[in-house]
């Protein structure tokens, strides 16, 4: 046996024991979710001078005594705009830019890119949707013969007015010749002999 051991140990002496120490641990929780990403909205600014973004925090604010509010991206758009200097006259500016046509290729995508809106059929005031798709759908024989049956309704409509215009100035004309006729018929008593009364 060992030199430890417990059958050789003295009586008044206890024998050794591991000291054991209990712990209560409640569970762990499980940690709470974590929130669902909010979308930042990033409301840039332009600069008054450049045209550049100028994003949160960023860009010299400067306000006139009149409270007229200037943004400006740096130092260098600040003096330029200070020193009276034209945007337009510096190659680096969104102004100049645009005068030079030089983001031509840049907007043409933009516009490529916009998705046009299918046009749907819907009724309109005086035609309902039956009646359209109907006229849709008619052959183009037929649509032809229609289109031929109203254009002489319309010239012999026009030629009808014209005739009538012509009837009504033959008329107009004959009746003013006869009064011309009679007019001349009354007034001819033959020529006004004497002076008159002029000047002695």
């Amino acid at each position: 046996p060992s030199r430890l051991g417990l059958a050789h140990a003295p009586a008044h002496k206890k024998p050794l024991r591991s000291k054991q120490h209990t712990c209560f641990l409640r569970p762990a929780a499980a940690p709470p979710p974590p929130p669902p990403p909010v979308a930042l909205l990033r409301r840039t600014e332009l600069c008054r001078f450049s045209g550049q973004k100028i994003y949160p925090g960023k860009g010299i604010r400067f306000i006139r005594a009149d409270s007229a509010v200037f943004l400006f991206a740096n130092s260098k758009c600040k003096r330029y705009f200070h020193n009276r200097l034209k945007p337009a006259k510096l190659t680096w500016t969104a102004m100049y830019r645009k005068q030079h046509k030089k983001d031509i290729h840049a907007e043409a995508a933009k516009k490529r890119r916009r998705t046009t809106k299918k046009p749907y059929s819907r009724s309109i005031v005086g035609a309902s949707l039956e009646v359209i798709q109907k006229k849709r759908a008619e052959k183009p024989e037929v649509r032809d013969a229609a289109r031929e049956a109203a254009l002489r309704e319309i010239k012999e409509r026009i030629k009808k007015t014209k005739d009538e215009k012509k009837a009504k100035k033959a008329e107009v004309a004959k009746s003013q010749k006869a009064q011309t006729k009679g007019a001349v018929q009354k007034g001819s008593k033959g020529p006004k002999l004497g002076g008159g009364g002029g000047k002695r």
